[in-house]
């Protein structure tokens, strides 16, 4: 699997693990360093048993351990620290804090900010150190008496258990705590200055190795290793040959191409002491102390035996004959660097190419050892050492008759037999013979003759069979049942490449999918846990997820007093998942509905884009399902950091096993402990708004106030525009009183209101239009339900421009004299007052729309005063629409009441004469109304026009000159405002002319 022999290798924010390797005997807190106060996000079990608080009451607590404060504590101490934490600065104090028991203890505190990878300061990384016994006895209330005798005790035995720390003890006694602080800043200030390997950056990153440490991933080590397997094939093929056919390495190229070959073999051995190896879990191990025990303790000592100088040995042959045999037989060992072969080979097993070219590789190398050995027994065979005769049956001796080279003796010299075939062709007739016995072929042109050669053709066909038959025959079967799971990730694999490629998912989640199931598959192994158990019984299923779950189990107290019953019910319900750097756990509004226990790696809960929390192994977040009985919504993300394993339970199991084990349910509900409760949002302000506002707040208070004065343009042209405003509102009040001026004026005069007059309005900025004019009642006659008819006094001497009309109730109003439809219908005939009493009110509104509504109707028409009064009132014309259309609509629907009413029809036809009469009325009231529209425009125009030549106006006002001085015309043109009346209607006699 390539994912797992490469290891877990994605970016992983590992700066909790780091943290906690180097600081394993420290107490430390990190805080949040873009939130005020400077919440704790993690503390270490160290901090919590130095400081008797639980992890969980630590959280969101200021990183300042103000909640540690008390009467004892420096004020001076206090503000140096908050001003470090301000400045983001590394210092050291000595700090005199109280444990949650109250009890005071010496710290020697620690502040170092983290950043991340744009250089911000993310975290305050705060280190704490017990310094009781090198101060003076704290003396208060509570130290008194024994606990001094107490103190000087523990002090003295913990000098004689660490006799390294004596000499210090004793030069730091007679100091002063001034004194005592100059080393320890120093100290501090050398260690930070080591940078990112003392304070590692927060943030993602690929996994880091010792500068002399070499990826085993890397692409050099993986050219490497293919020459490494190259030479080897080399060793394994010429080994054996120079073996067999007794070569002398007296060619210096072949003995300087060995020797560079064993060099080469001897650097892979060192290379291989800083080479990383993938663990067990999968992990990628880069200890350089790890790396050399397990090299030592697997391949070193073969790798060192196939890589000595056998050919600079065996150069000196001639000196001792048999030293000399002994050195080229131990060449064999060279074969032992297949081993590289087998070690590389499980790397390229997945791919069915590969291993093909592999197996036939494999079988070719047999056949040439095999040949080698052929050779061996022939070559020993063929002269009879007891007569010094050649045997003529060997195989050997047929080759040299058959191609013409025969054995010769050499009686003169040195008395052996010399001559025969060539190595060349020896070799090559050996490899023919041993592939054609292993391809079950064998054409019997060379054949054995000897008892030896029979028995190693035996043997050779027995071998030769096997692996022919393992290799062309059963391939595809035996990598099917070899590598079934194999196959089923690469299935997976690809199905999941094609899921991507075909929904065109971005590359950055497509590689987090991949790397997720890589990750996933190298701890699981491919086997299907919920298969595996679903195999086993009942009983026996428990207790393996008892098993599974023991992390959990065993270092939260919230199980310590469940029964076996429950905890197995419990571990049923339990699911382990994986999560790979930068997943999701919760998001943000998403509902909380299981409980998670981390067992390994760190996550980061995030809320605002801010990190409130760290989780690290043994937290535990979520909701508390048992207390609450809503479901809630997740207020922060949480998101792992590196690789982790959590063990989650769904709240409906969780509560459901807690509603059956009532007394584990008290229990676990009083003792477990959320780290992170997802429910509850934590309120902060992040630092960088607080400053916003403070630099809007001083940036308002040194903004200049503009004012702008009574005399300037720009307000006296506002002014002007505000009194044009209340002029038009003036205009649109008074319209509808112009309507009924000709009417109070016909009733004063006792005739109806004849020709056309006007009106003028004269509306001051100064004096208001109650104190300009003096109104009297008209007489008693006009007195009629609380309305008044109001006249200007005739003590002014001259006739009143206007004439007002005052209603205290428009809804009490008396109707005006019937004119048009109205009258027409009066003049058919009018009910009798009784009649006319219960009936108007259910007819009133469908005979006439000037009559009013049904509420009033029954109060205004009395005895007959609605046909004497000459009053009369004109619909408004505000919206563009008269009410005449109307009446006239209404005109042909006038009967059609009267006749379903239950009343008698007491007036008859109507004559046409006021027919004509009536609509000849309607004209000129539809007349009127457009002369009113017209008037209303005219106005608005000029009111346009007046705005116009304000605005282009270039001349400017002198401040000095009074208002008194301003020409008249000027004052009329803005101040004065004329409201034309319109014309009234000629009034129609009975005959209907005008």
């Amino acid at each position: 699997m390539p994912g797992g022999k490469r290891g877990l290798v994605a970016p992983q924010n590992t700066f909790l693990e780091n943290i906690v390797r180097r600081s394993s005997e420290t107490s430390f807190l990190l805080g949040n360093a873009q939130i005020v106060e400077w919440p704790v996000v993690y503390s270490n079990d160290g901090f919590c048993k130095l400081s008797g608080f639980h992890r969980a009451e630590v959280m969101q607590k200021s990183s300042t351990c103000s909640f540690m404060y008390g009467e004892l504590t420096d004020k001076k101490t206090i503000d140096k620290i908050r001003e470090t934490f301000d400045n983001y600065e590394s210092n050291c104090f000595e700090v005199l804090l109280y444990r949650k028991n109250r009890a005071p203890v010496w710290f020697y505190m620690q502040v170092a900010p983290i950043r991340n990878e744009n250089d911000k300061v993310v975290l305050f990384l705060c280190t704490f150190k017990d310094i009781t016994v090198f101060k003076q006895p704290i003396e208060d209330e509570t130290n008194k008496g024994w606990t001094k005798l107490a103190r000087l005790t523990r002090a003295l035995t913990h000098n004689n258990r660490n006799t390294s720390h004596h000499t210090t003890l004793q030069q730091l006694t007679p100091m002063s705590s001034h004194e005592v602080s100059q080393p320890k800043q120093s100290r501090l200030a050398e260690v930070l200055q080591l940078g990112s390997d003392i304070l590692p950056q927060y943030k993602q990153e690929a996994p880091k190795t010792p500068p002399h440490i070499i990826l085993h991933y890397c692409t050099f080590k993986t050219t490497w290793d293919w020459v490494i397997l190259i030479l080897t094939f080399y060793t394994a093929i010429m080994v054996p040959y120079n073996v067999s056919f007794k070569t002398k390495q007296n060619n210096i190229v072949w003995l300087v191409l060995d020797s560079v070959v064993d060099v080469i073999f001897l650097v892979d051995i060192v290379l291989n002491f800083h080479t990383t190896f993938v663990g067990p879990g999968g992990e990628v191990i880069s200890d350089p102390k790890l790396i050399r025990m397990n090299y030592l303790k697997t391949w070193f000592v073969i790798d060192l035996l196939s890589c000595l100088p056998y050919d600079i040995i065996n150069a000196f042959e001639n000196v001792d004959e048999g030293i000399s045999s002994l050195f080229s037989s131990l060449k064999v060992v060279r074969l032992l660097r297949l081993g590289r072969v087998a070690r590389k080979l499980d790397h390229y097993l997945e791919y069915g190419a590969a291993v093909l070219v592999l197996l036939v590789c494999v079988f070719g190398l047999v056949a040439h050892w095999l040949a080698c050995i052929w050779y061996s027994i022939g070559d020993y065979e063929v002269i009879d050492e007891v007569t010094n005769t050649i045997k003529t049956d060997s195989w050997l001796y047929q080759l040299a008759i058959t191609i013409g080279s025969p054995y010769r003796f050499n009686a003169s010299g040195s008395g052996q037999w010399e001559g025969g075939p060539g190595k060349d062709s020896l070799y090559i007739t050996s490899l023919y013979f041993t592939m054609t016995s292993l391809t079950t072929i064998g054409f019997g042109n060379i054949a054995p003759t000897t008892d030896g050669e029979k028995i190693f053709s035996v043997a050779m066909m027995m071998v030769g069979s096997l692996l022919y038959a393992t290799i062309f025959g059963n391939v595809t079967t035996i990598f099917q049942q070899m590598y079934a799971n194999t196959n089923r990730y690469h299935e997976m694999l690809n199905n999941v490449r094609d899921f991507l490629k075909l929904y065109q998912v971005p590359k950055g989640l497509s590689e987090r999918v991949m790397d997720y199931i890589v990750s996933t598959w190298s701890m699981s192994k491919g086997i299907d846990t919920e298969k595996v158990l679903s195999i086993c019984p009942k009983d026996m299923r428990a207790d393996i997820c008892v098993h599974l779950n023991r992390k959990v189990f065993n270092e939260h107290p919230a199980f310590r007093l469940a029964s076996d019953g429950c905890l197995r019910s419990l571990a049923g319900e339990f699911q382990t998942i994986h999560c790979a750097p930068g997943d999701l756990i919760f998001h943000a509004g998403e509902s909380v509905d299981t409980l998670c226990f981390v067992v390994s790696g760190s996550l980061e809960v995030i809320q605002d884009d801010e990190v409130i929390a760290i989780l690290g192994k043994g937290d535990v977040f979520g909701d508390v399902f048992w207390k609450e009985t809503t479901l809630a919504h997740a207020c922060a993300n949480v998101r792992a950091l590196t690789y982790c394993d959590l063990h989650i339970i769904k709240r409906e199991a969780l509560l459901k096993v807690l509603e059956f084990y009532t007394a584990f349910a008290n229990s676990f509900s009083r003792n477990l402990i959320l780290t992170c409760n997802l429910r509850k949002r934590v309120i902060f302000r992040k630092i960088s708004e607080v400053k916003k506002e403070e630099e809007e707040r001083q940036r308002q208070k040194n903004e200049v106030q503009l004012t702008i004065p009574q005399d300037h343009p720009v307000r006296k042209l506002f002014q002007k525009f505000k009194q044009q405003k209340e002029l038009q509102r003036n205009q649109a009040a008074s319209s509808q009183l112009d309507l009924e001026k000709n009417q109070i004026q016909g009733l004063q005069n006792g005739a109806p209101p004849s020709g056309c007059s006007s009106g003028v309005l004269t509306v001051s900025q100064v004096t208001p239009m109650h104190n300009s004019l003096s109104y009297s009642a008209v007489g008693p006659g006009l007195k009629q339900d609380n309305r008044e008819v109001l006249q200007p006094s005739a003590a002014l001497g001259e006739p009143p421009p206007v004439r007002l009309k005052v209603s205290s109730s428009p809804a009490l109003a008396k109707p005006p004299a019937a004119r048009g439809w109205g009258r027409l219908k009066n003049m058919a005939a009018a009910p009798p007052p009784d009649v006319r009493k219960e009936g108007l009110n259910n007819v009133a509104k469908a005979v006439s729309v000037e009559m009013l509504s049904q509420e009033g109707g029954g109060q205004e028409v009395r005895g007959g005063e609605g046909e004497d009064n000459p009053l009369r009132k004109t619909d408004s014309c505000d919206s563009g629409i008269t009410k005449s259309e109307l009446r006239i609509d209404r005109a042909g629907e006038a009967r059609s009441p009267l006749q379903q009413s239950p009343l008698p029809h007491l007036f008859g036809p109507i004559p046409e004469q006021a027919l004509q009469a009536a609509l000849q009325e309607t004209r000129l009231e539809l007349r009127g109304d457009l002369q009113i529209l017209g008037g209303r425009i005219g106005a608005l125009e000029a009111q346009v026009a007046q705005i116009l030549k304000l605005l282009t106006s270039t001349e400017k006002r002198r401040p000095s000159l009074p208002l008194a001085a301003t020409p008249k015309t000027k004052t009329k043109r803005q101040d004065i405002f004329t409201v034309s009346r319109p014309v009234s209607p000629d009034s129609v006699d009975d005959s209907g002319h005008v």
